[in-house]
């Protein structure tokens, strides 16, 4: 689990190619404080496992479903990307809850700066805008982020000083894409209102009720 405020922006030292699958070596220095192997770290919002690490690098796999689903496939040696270790029980929660599990892909379709805040807007995939709303959350890259302006496909989010900064967003241009991650509080509501909907006679008693 994950709060999407981005711990420091590491680079890819190299790529090992499989088909539909990766094996990163990732150079960071704050995430790899009190690593151990097994660790989970949040890498563009994707959640990955270290399999090892130096004082300084850390390696993870990327399986073919993460591959297919997310940007990860288009990283390159001296790539950044975002980072962040799974929160801690004693730890501040800052963001949002942030399970680390990919959902689709946006592309950024406008960029509009407005004194010290950047806002852009991410054209999302159809699926997707159902657990959008108005003041909601989205992880975007990892990043806890709030949405400004929904429309028919597309979300807003404003970039403030520091998630400019200690981020990649505020780097991404137009037509860049970016991993999109739904509020997971949206999808758990959706879940238990479906089964409820489906809660007739013969399926209670098919569940044992």
């Amino acid at each position: 689990m994950f709060t999407g405020i981005i711990e420091e922006i590491g680079t890819v030292k190299s790529i090992q190619r499989k088909p539909h699958a990766l094996e990163l070596t990732i150079r960071a220095k704050t995430v790899l404080d009190d690593v151990n192997r097994g660790d989970s770290i949040s890498v563009n919002g994707v959640c990955l496992t270290v399999s090892s690490f130096t004082k300084d690098l850390f390696v993870v796999d990327v399986i073919p479903e993460t591959f297919k689903s997310t940007t990860l496939a288009q990283l390159s040696s001296n790539s950044r990307v975002n980072l962040e270790r799974a929160m801690s029980a004693n730890g501040r929660f800052g963001g949002h809850f942030v399970s680390g599990h990919i959902d689709g892909i946006g592309v950024i379709r406008s960029i509009r700066k407005e004194t010290n805040a950047i806002t852009k807007k991410i054209e999302l995939e159809p699926s997707l805008m159902k657990y959008m709303m108005l003041k909601g959350s989205v992880a975007v890259d990892g990043t806890s982020l709030t949405i400004f302006h929904v429309d028919r496909s597309s979300i807003s989010i404003s970039l403030i000083p520091t998630t400019q900064i200690d981020s990649l967003l505020g780097d991404k241009g137009i037509g860049d894409k970016v991993n999109i991650e739904c509020d997971m509080l949206a999808k758990y509501t959706e879940r238990i209102h479906l089964s409820k909907s489906n809660m007739s006679k013969e399926w209670l008693s098919e569940h044992g009720f």
